[in-house]
């Protein structure tokens, strides 16, 4: 009888496969994309639907359909970061790769995300809403925000659902434990120490404009601003001056251990979310400024100008050395899963 040596074949692999809660957010964040992306389209070809006499939005030129069109590319990087989220091929992609357009998309999303459902409360409660471009001319019709901004809301939904499960399968265990286990001193704690000393000193500038101009303040406002304020200008302006405060918060419970029995995981929030807003909804309302139509009288001043720029050094004075922090946890973190001989990248089989 003659035997032959065979190499046993491989188990077949098994197919890739997401649980019902991950499919359905996909599904949500391409979806809430449509309504956004439809309307920017129609407006690229010309349509004026939305859009109501007298709106600054006419007279945008050339600078408004490049908006449009830029504005359409950055609905487009929800889908592929929903995709990325949900796929095998984006548990290899390297973490800044994912980490950067997540965290400008909290920061231009959050706002809206807050903000808007309180101005509609504040509104049902008796409060005076409007669509202005400032304090002139209507900006747009007032369905096209409740259409665009249920929308976004829809969209950081799904996308911060995706991304905590992504997060927690990924680099759960960089945020595990107290503040008071994380270690004392190492190189990434003094630059954030440094860091959060820094930001907290320039965030009083705009978190301090935020919050007279939420009180009823009109000290650096433009002409339009200051005549057309209504409850949804408080209302946005005091959501602006928490999330200054949010981030402060967060950078300095990270860089002086307080509240030592306090999650790691929730100043890392703060410091998420709060830096995020500040610094790209600065970015944003800079960018508006610089290449926005309309009356000069609407324009943003060059106070609320440097506001902006404030706000932009202090969501990036905050956001990298806690990155820092986070990438010196991780190193340390694979450094010991060598040594012990377990792979620091080992996967559990089951995704949500």
């Amino acid at each position: 009888m003659t035997t032959t040596n065979r190499t046993p074949a491989p188990p077949p692999t098994a197919p890739y496969r997401i649980g019902r809660v991950r499919s359905v957010a996909r599904v949500l964040a391409v979806a809430a994309c449509v309504p956004y992306v439809g309307l920017k389209l129609a407006w690229m070809a010309g349509s004026r639907v939305g859009i109501p006499d007298g709106s600054p939005l006419l007279d945008g030129g050339v600078v408004l359909a490049v908006g449009n069109a830029a504005t359409v590319l950055m609905v487009g990087c929800v889908v592929v970061l929903a995709l990325l989220l949900t796929r095998p091929w984006g548990l290899r992609v390297p973490a800044w790769l994912l980490v950067v357009p997540m965290w400008v998309a909290s920061g231009l999303l959050l706002p809206i995300m807050t903000a808007y459902p309180l101005q509609m409360a504040v509104r049902l409660l008796g409060g005076s809403g409007g669509g202005t471009g400032g304090g002139g001319d209507p900006f747009l019709d007032p369905w096209v925000f409740g259409v665009v901004y249920g929308g976004f809301i829809v969209q950081g939904i799904a996308l911060g659902t995706l991304f905590a499960l992504y997060a927690k399968e990924r680099w759960g265990h960089l945020w595990q434990g107290r503040l008071r286990d994380l270690p004392p001193r190492t190189p990434a704690s003094g630059v954030l120490r440094v860091a959060a000393v820094a930001a907290a000193l320039v965030a009083l500038a705009p978190g301090l404009a935020h919050a007279l101009w939420a009180a009823g303040s009109t000290a650096g406002l433009d002409e339009g601003r200051a005549a057309g304020r209504t409850s949804d200008f408080h209302v946005l302006e005091t959501v602006n001056a928490l999330f200054v405060a949010a981030a402060v918060a967060g950078v300095l419970l990270l860089a002086f251990r307080r509240g030592g029995r306090l999650p790691v995981r929730v100043p890392l929030v703060l410091v998420w979310a709060g830096s995020a807003q500040v610094a790209c909804w600065g970015g944003w309302l800079s960018l508006a400024a610089l290449v926005g139509a309309g009356d000069a009288a609407d324009r943003p001043t060059t106070a609320m100008v440097l506001i902006y720029a404030g706000q932009m050094l202090v969501g990036t004075l905050i956001a990298l050395p806690v990155a820092h922090l986070l990438a010196e946890r991780a190193a340390a973190s694979t450094s010991s899963g060598t040594r012990s001989g377990t792979p620091s990248s080992a996967r559990s089989g089951s995704r949500a």
